[in-house]
């Protein structure tokens, strides 16, 4: 699965001359300084079709965006952690309608903010939400992201993850002190569930997370890039990460050289959000879920496991169950499975894509997705926070769909 195997895209079903428009796009976006610089991979049948890339990988250095670059994935992160704990599903450790409060007893005591509460201390009694609450986002956590009672709480107890937060045993009891958003099973709302099932892991295995996946997920699958922290062998690759601020729409977020996420800087191994990686890693990762959770003889999952993961574990779509809040996909026919979101309907989506399509992003507007009908897998790398500030996911799946010809 090198990336130096790419094949004649009409081979694939591709027109060429189709496919020459992602790469223009991708540069408009640099020319537009929308973002820094970016890299993609488009496959069909585990063949690659088409490898692009533009603009720069630090603009202050004035140093290329390589299809080798390292780069911050974030809550790309969460299918992978999602993977690790179905791994201990099916090896019989717990069942997802287990309570969380029964490996962390941090969640016994819970309370929910009453619904249309103006302030925080408007509570009631709350069960604790089950570890498929935490996974599909319907537990009653936030993000301080967010919008709300809960998410403001969040950022005024200084909640927001960042690899430095201090360990993650600390920061999960910090957030089972705080209430609920909501009971849970009753809405849905983007959250550090994931998070909390890193802890999970880490309590049932008796082994830090970063330790766990590393050995048996990322070293099975030849993902030697892809870690919780970026060594410093592996500082020349690593990407700078901007923001846009008024007057400059590519700030300077987190630099390369002095990033909060080098080994040595990492205190908090983040399920949810703390993984760094390439585009031939996230590759073979995608891969793997295509192709029933193996990869070249190495399984990791049944292929009755991913398909399950696959498909929607909502009543209906994200919308109906009433999210106020961010999201990183469309909310009108997408539902959500178990580490990432589903497409139900590609016409209430308002994007072209295929029902069954499983796909999640990153906070620096990352995007991977694996496509059951098309036999695509897409992988989009760039580093601008925060993701909703450009439309290039609906935007780029547009573009790969126009490209299919056969």
């Amino acid at each position: 699965m090198s990336l130096n195997a790419v094949n004649d895209p009409s081979s694939l079903g591709f027109d060429a001359g189709r496919l020459a428009r992602i790469d223009r796009w991708m540069q408009r976006y640099v020319d537009e300084r929308k973002f820094p610089g970016s890299s993609l991979l488009i496959a069909r049948n585990g063949e690659i079709a088409h490898l692009a890339k533009a603009g720069r990988r630090s603009i202050e250095q004035d140093l290329p965006f390589e299809l080798d670059t390292i780069v911050r994935i974030y809550s790309m992160t969460k299918p992978v952690t999602t993977v690790a704990v179905m791994m201990l599903v099916e090896q019989g450790h717990f069942h997802l309608d287990a309570p969380i409060s029964a490996f962390l007893p941090e969640f016994s005591d819970c309370s929910a903010l009453i619904k249309g509460a103006p302030a925080i201390d408007q509570l009631e009694s709350a069960p604790s939400p089950t570890i498929h609450q935490l996974l599909t986002h319907t537990s009653g956590l936030s993000y301080d992201f967010n919008t709300g009672v809960l998410a403001e709480a969040y950022t005024q107890h200084g909640l927001a993850y960042s690899p430095g937060s201090g360990g993650l045993d600390k920061w999960v009891k910090q957030i089972a002190a705080m209430p609920l958003a909501f009971q849970p099973g009753s809405s849905w709302e983007y959250s550090v569930g994931i998070d909390v099932i890193g802890r999970l892991i880490e309590v049932v295995t008796g082994k830090p997370l970063d330790e766990f996946i590393g050995t048996e997920i990322l070293e099975p699958l030849g993902m030697t890039d892809t870690a919780f922290s970026v060594a410093d062998n592996g500082l020349d690759r690593f990407a700078s990460c901007y923001t846009p601020v008024e007057g400059n729409p590519l700030r300077l977020l987190d630099e390369a050289a002095t990033s909060e996420f080098r080994v040595g800087s990492v205190s908090t191994i983040g399920g949810g959000g703390g993984l760094v990686s390439t585009l031939a890693d996230y590759f073979r990762f995608a891969e793997m879920l295509r192709l029933g959770g193996e990869l070249e003889g190495q399984r990791l999952l049944s292929p009755r496991t991913v398909a399950f993961m696959r498909r929607n574990h909502l009543p209906g779509d994200i919308a109906s169950m009433g999210p106020k809040s961010f999201a990183e996909v469309s909310m009108e026919g997408v539902g959500f499975g178990l580490g990432g979101a589903v497409v139900l309907d590609p016409a209430k989506m308002h994007t072209a894509g295929s029902v069954g399509d499983f796909s999640w992003g990153g906070l620096a507007s990352t995007i991977f997705w694996t496509d059951p009908v098309e036999q695509l897998t897409v992988v989009f790398f760039t580093q601008l926070v925060p993701s909703s500030t450009y439309p290039n996911r609906a935007e780029l799946k547009a573009l790969v769909h126009a490209a299919l010809t056969g």
